[in-house]
């Protein structure tokens, strides 16, 4: 039962994370107006859940036996960093802070770790490439996004394009930018909630070595579609109009300059944070016109959101696992 207690769970914050991070997906397209927003969360969820076509379990493998020893885990762990992160997601979204629901899930499944067994727990292996694409990840959107707003400013001079022109096929392009960013979205961030439902599999005995199923696959693709469908209009408001103006050509170069740097990131099997990267190439995007377009003040608040996210999730998680462990098995 406890086992089952911790997949609901699992698929309850893979709900709040396509919830909460539905704003990476059609921030952008909804604030170019390409798309309302009904249309904008159906669009993004179909290829979130299609996702799982494409990318493998790299990812769902780091999440899962690579970050933390997996053999000291118990059922209990997991349903405290579930909790933890769950909780996380709550009070960012209830602010409409932009947190990673991706470091909210580390954080609260090492927070509830630590708390049972003590720092010994923490692979160091897996969590340097976590922690280098903390900040490399965004860097990456932000430098692309930046790149791609010269190239198009450029082919625009050149080809003297009238601005009715830029905004016709520009918003069709941003069709095209939106889903390969729904799709590097739902093949990142799926795959997170993977690794934590075969870690407790594989904690409960029900499976002999870690691996992942194809009904866990489908779930959470399903799980992460449904919460994007769900909406998340506070973070959206944010992502797509308090950081910087958007126009469809702006919002093509962000989306395409961070599906890039996710489908680099999730081929490497490392997880990033979806909303870090869109952020960055926002930002990056933005920043051509003049650095003062960008709202940096909004951008600080946002990194403010990144760097409490782990520490924070970790010690809720941490207090849920003090209190679960005197009323639930080890």
């Amino acid at each position: 039962m406890l086992i089952i207690l911790v997949i609901a769970l699992s698929l309850v914050f893979d709900y709040t994370n396509g919830m909460h991070d539905a704003a990476n997906s059609i921030s952008t397209i909804v604030s170019t107006r390409v798309l309302s927003p009904r249309l904008a969360v159906l669009w993004a969820a179909f290829f979130n859940f299609i996702a799982f076509l494409i990318f493998g379990t790299a990812v769902a493998k780091t999440i899962g036996s690579g970050m933390i020893d997996i053999t000291t885990v118990t059922p209990t762990v997991i349903l405290a960093g579930v909790a933890g992160a769950i909780a996380w997601n709550l009070i960012t979204w209830y602010f409409g802070l932009p947190s990673s629901s991706s470091h909210a899930l580390i954080g609260g499944y090492a927070g509830a770790a630590i708390a049972k067994s003590g720092f010994d727990v923490i692979l160091l292996s897996g969590w340097y490439k976590t922690v280098i694409f903390i900040v490399l990840a965004p860097a990456i959107g932000l430098v692309l996004g930046y790149a791609f707003k010269i190239i198009a400013s450029w082919t625009i001079f050149k080809w003297r394009q009238p601005p009715a022109s830029v905004d016709k096929w520009s918003r069709i392009f941003q069709l095209f930018s939106a889903a390969a960013f729904s799709l590097g979205h739902g093949g990142n961030d799926a795959q997170k909630t993977m690794g934590i439902i075969a870690s407790v599999l594989f904690a409960g005995g029900l499976i002999s070595t870690f691996k992942v199923d194809l009904w866990v696959i489908l779930s959470c693709h399903a799980a992460i579609a449904l919460g994007t469908l769900s909406g998340g209009w506070r973070i959206v408001k944010t992502m797509g109009q308090k950081i910087t103006r958007l126009r469809p050509i702006d919002g093509v170069c962000a989306e395409s300059a961070a599906a890039a740097s996710i489908y680099l990131s999730t081929h490497l099997g490392i997880p990033v944070s979806t909303t870090h990267v869109i952020t960055g190439a926002i930002s990056g995007v933005g920043s051509v016109n003049r650095m003062s377009a960008v709202r940096w003040n909004v951008t600080l608040r946002i990194v403010w959101a990144w760097l409490l996210t782990i520490p924070c999730a970790a010690l809720i998680a941490g207090f849920i696992y003090t209190l679960a462990k005197l009323a639930l098995p080890a």
